[in-house]
This record gives structure tokens, C-alpha cells and sequence, in this order.
């Protein structure tokens, strides 16, 4: 992990109310998929934890939606501009040498740090990717997601793909897909309904969670979630990664 003086090379409105900031830090810093980044925002006193989606060499793009007054200070941070940003955090997605075939199921943002695992494990594993949408206002980095060997894209309302959700299109095709690992990241309610999907399939499930946090490096607790044995964990530090039955939803 480094702080880096990150400079805005764009800052721009990708779908409704969500945004793809690129920055570059000067020099290439190594970002695994599913690591994140902590971005200082001017006038607010905590940074902003956000996945990374690409890395490439020095540049940095990270993807997030408006969702408060820190966010949409950050919507205004033009290209030029300098942003305090720490990277790279959390332990990220590690996909074994045996696992050939894998799946990746994804949801609203959680889509941005399962397009990290696509470019990373491109030509490499075959991947189908199930990513689900509100609805087409919704849709972006469709050309990002197409990298994976099977793209289904699945909405709430039907306006795009499959009708219905990223979990639900996951379990249609699972037969097709035949992964011998699965990767997700979304809201809890998603992750909650791909546990008890793939309960009985025999394949392993890895999930990005997604928490507020406040320091990024496991000191303050504010992201600490509850293990199923009985322990706690902190996303940050610990995760954000972890197999799904080790952690509750």
C-alpha cells in the first residue's frame, strides 16, 4: 500500500448517476483484481473506499455511483485536478491454476471490481460473466464485460437481456458454464440469494463485500462484519474477499 498524489486525467458520467474516474499516479503500481483504493475528497475529513476496474500501468480507472455528499463532491473533480488516494488495499480475488473454467456474477457496482478479475484472467480461464442491471439507463462498460467468453446481461425490468436477475441467469446457465469456481460481488440481498443457489452444486463461491469503511487499513472497525464460526472480520484488512460460507449475509 502507497499514498499517491494521483492526478484526474477523467472524470466523467458512464450511465445514470454512475461515474468512471481515471487518474494516474506517475508510475505503475501492481493492483490485483478486486483490490480497492481509499480517494481523499476536498472538505471531507474520511476518504472514499472504491474497487479498481482497470489498471493499466500507471493509470488507474475506478467506477462509483452517487450516493451522497461525498461522492458528488467528487462527480466535480475535473482533469488537471490532484486527489490523496491510497492503493492498493484489501487481498482481492485469486483464481487457483487448476480452475480452468469460472463464473462471475455481479451486481450494480458490484459489476466494476469483477471487470478487474475478467481483464486479469482474460485468455487465461474460460469465463462466463452473468451482470445484472436495474435497467438499460443503468448499463455501462458493456465492451469490458464482452471480454469474457460468455457475456449474459440480465435486468430487473427486461429492458436489457435476460429478464430478471445476475444470480437467476447464473443458475439457468450453470450447466452450460460448468465452473469449477464462482466470483461475486453485489448488494448483500444478491450475494444472500447466490448462497443459497449454489449451496448444493459442489463448486466453490468467492464474494467481494461491499462495506462503508473508514480508515481502509483495519484499524478503525468501522467495516468489521460476522464470520459464521462465530468471529469477526474486517472487509478491508481481511477481505474484501472471502468464501462464501465464512462469512454471514
Amino acid at each position: 500500500m502507497r499514498e499517491v498524489n494521483a492526478v484526474v486525467v477523467e472524470n466523467r458520467e458512464i450511465a445514470e448517476e454512475i461515474f468512471a474516474l481515471t487518474f494516474t499516479c506517475g508510475e505503475a503500481v501492481p493492483v490485483r483484481a478486486g483490490q480497492f483504493c481509499m480517494i481523499g475528497v476536498m472538505g471531507f475529513p474520511l476518504r472514499r473506499p472504491i474497487a479498481v476496474c482497470k489498471a493499466e500501468g500507471e493509470h488507474i480507472t475506478v467506477c462509483y455511483r452517487l450516493k451522497g455528499e461525498g461522492t458528488r463532491a467528487l462527480s466535480c473533480v475535473n482533469a488537471g485536478e490532484a486527489l490523496s488516494v491510497l492503493l492498493p488495499l484489501g487481498n482481492g480475488f485469486f483464481v487457483a491454476e487448476e480452475e480452468k473454467r469460472i463464473a462471475v456474477v455481479g451486481g450494480g457496482v458490484g459489476i466494476f471490481p469483477l471487470i478487474s478479475l475478467i481483464r486479469e484472467y482474460e485468455g487465461k480461464k474460460e469465463i462466463s460473466a452473468y451482470m445484472g442491471f436495474r435497467n438499460r439507463d443503468a448499463l455501462c462498460m458493456e465492451e469490458e464485460m464482452a471480454r469474457a467468453n460468455h457475456l449474459t446481461l440480465a435486468s430487473d425490468d427486461g429492458s436489457v437481456g435476460f429478464h430478471g436477475t445476475a444470480v437467476q441467469a447464473f443458475v439457468n446457465d450453470f450447466n452450460r458454464a460448468k465452473p469449477q469456481a464462482v466470483f461475486a460481488c453485489g448488494p448483500t440481498p444478491m450475494l444472500r440469494a447466490l448462497k443459497q443457489a449454489t449451496k448444493d452444486l459442489g463448486v466453490p463461491v468467492y464474494v467481494s463485500l461491499e462495506e462503508r469503511m473508514g480508515c481502509g487499513l483495519g484499524a478503525c472497525l468501522v467495516c468489521v462484519c460476522n464470520k459464521t464460526d462465530g468471529r469477526h472480520a474486517r472487509v478491508c484488512k481481511d477481505g474484501p474477499v472471502f468464501e462464501i460460507n465464512e462469512v454471514e449475509l
